[in-house]
């Protein structure tokens, strides 16, 4: 391919991301990457304890590879690949992992695993990986901004490709010629996925991410090997394909000064984002009850007005764990018997529960055009709940908590690494874990710090 042929933003994207060393990162981008990586390994861990995740990971590693790669929280390791492919997988299943409203969905956790377990192969330091996964994570949100994916389409396992292959052809120091072809690549890896798999509570859709940190590591491998790419994928697939319009000029617009990494969210409820927003305006409804409790026997309604893509999660017949972290009407039901959010609120009990699902059947949840208009940069939902005897209170949200306007504080992020990572590796190994993440710049080899832990 001759320069002359290269798209303007192509090549832009490419120099900046072979170019970029630790002090290109804004200090917002270079913390919130670090916080990242951190959130993923116990997110990953927690899910990697779900049934059909031991079945997968067992059943995998079997035929899989040697390798020094985490397989995170089942005490295994294995080839980069593979550890990306499972870890990637474990890492949606309790819908606990980071997202970005404007890369519109969850870049982390399809660039991390391949990240985190290529470093461990790799001779690379700390700041190396925290570098590889701001850059990775940035130029596929980018990407994604730029084109508006049609709304049958699931995100994950899409632009995510693009994520994890720059990640990893950072740590393997490619040169801009190298990143093109890269890009290109990875741009036509990706695949064609579904969102309705999330409304039917489909756990197949979980493998999208997985995907994304495998295909990432192969699109590396196969520049390696001479392979070429179109002469502008990311075009062709965002503007033809999974979108039928795609912006160059947005892609690099600010590239270097404005980070979308910095306006990421990090999630405390174990659902799909959108009904975060209804649970932060229960959460504000019984902020005004008096004991912060209702009886929920005694509820005649709850009516939800909300945006658009939060009213679309809308099932009311919930047969799986999987499927009630996709529904607001089980998430209302099943919060306000269990008197709080939490993963207990979302297991097969919860599910079985016949008072939480004829709570769910009396949630009246409609769109607001008006609410939807003022999406993605607020995030409007109220929530009314009438009684039987006539009471009725109200709840707002006008942003959702995590968001870079309504940020979570550390401490609640560090309680959430801890709520998660202790059950399956003790106290000691998570503490020790989380204060050498939180220190990830000082490490001078990733690899031989991973070799401390046995996650």
């Amino acid at each position: 391919m001759s320069d002359r042929s290269v798209p303007k933003y192509l090549n832009t994207l490419a120099q900046f991301a072979s170019g970029a060393d630790i002090n290109s990162l804004s200090a917002g981008a270079r913390e919130r990457a670090r916080w990242i990586i951190a959130d993923c390994i116990p997110v990953i861990a927690a899910g990697m304890q779900q049934r059909e995740m031991k079945a997968f990971a067992a059943s995998h590693l079997a035929c899989a590879g040697a390798g020094n790669a985490w397989v995170i929280g089942a005490g295994r390791r294995a080839n980069a690949f593979d550890a990306a492919l499972i870890n990637g997988t474990a890492g949606t299943w309790l819908e606990l992992d980071e997202g970005n409203l404007f890369a519109k969905g969850h870049p982390g956790i399809q660039v991390v695993p391949a990240a985190v377990a290529l470093a461990q192969e790799l001779e690379v330091t700390g700041c190396d990986l925290l570098l590889a996964v701001a850059l990775g994570y940035e130029l596929s949100s980018r990407i994604s901004r730029a084109a508006q994916m049609k709304l049958s389409i699931h995100p994950h396992g899409t632009y995510g490709v693009i994520g994890a292959a720059i990640a990893a052809a950072k740590l393997k120091r490619f040169s801009s010629a190298q990143m093109i072809e890269l890009i290109n690549c990875a741009a036509t890896m990706g695949m064609a996925t579904s969102r309705q798999t999330l409304l039917d509570g489909a756990t197949v859709r979980n493998i999208f991410t997985g995907h994304s940190g495998y295909m990432g590591l192969m699109a590396t491998r196969l520049i390696e090997c001479g392979f070429t790419g179109e002469i502008d994928s990311p075009a062709a697939i965002y503007g033809k394909v999974l979108s039928d319009t795609f912006d160059p000029a947005r892609v690099v617009a600010g590239l270097g000064s404005e980070w979308l990494i910095a306006q990421s969210y990090f999630k405390l409820h174990p659902t799909g984002r959108y009904a975060h927003s209804v649970i932060d305006a229960l959460e504000d409804l019984l902020a005004r009850v008096p004991g912060a409790r209702l009886d929920a026997s005694q509820i005649e309604r709850i009516e939800v007005r909300a945006y658009m893509l939060a009213a679309m999660l809308a099932e009311k017949h919930v047969v799986s764990s999987f499927g009630a972290r996709f529904s607001v009407p089980f998430a209302l039901a099943s919060i306000l018997v269990h008197g709080r959010s939490g993963l207990a609120s979302f297991d097969d009990a919860a599910v079985a529960n016949p008072q939480i699902q004829a709570l769910a059947q009396r949630v009246d949840l409609q769109e607001d055009k008006t609410f939807t208009a003022r999406f993605p940069a607020e995030q409007p939902v109220t929530v009314r709940i009438v009684l039987k005897d006539g009471a009725a209170f109200e709840g707002r949200c006008g942003v959702t908590k995590g968001e870079p306007a309504n940020p979570h504080k550390p401490e609640e992020l560090r309680g959430k690494f801890f709520d998660l990572g202790e059950p399956v590796w003790g106290g000691s190994i998570t503490q020790n874990l989380f204060e050498g993440l939180m220190g990830i710049e000082d490490i001078s080899s990733f690899r031989e710090f991973s070799k401390r832990f046995e996650l």
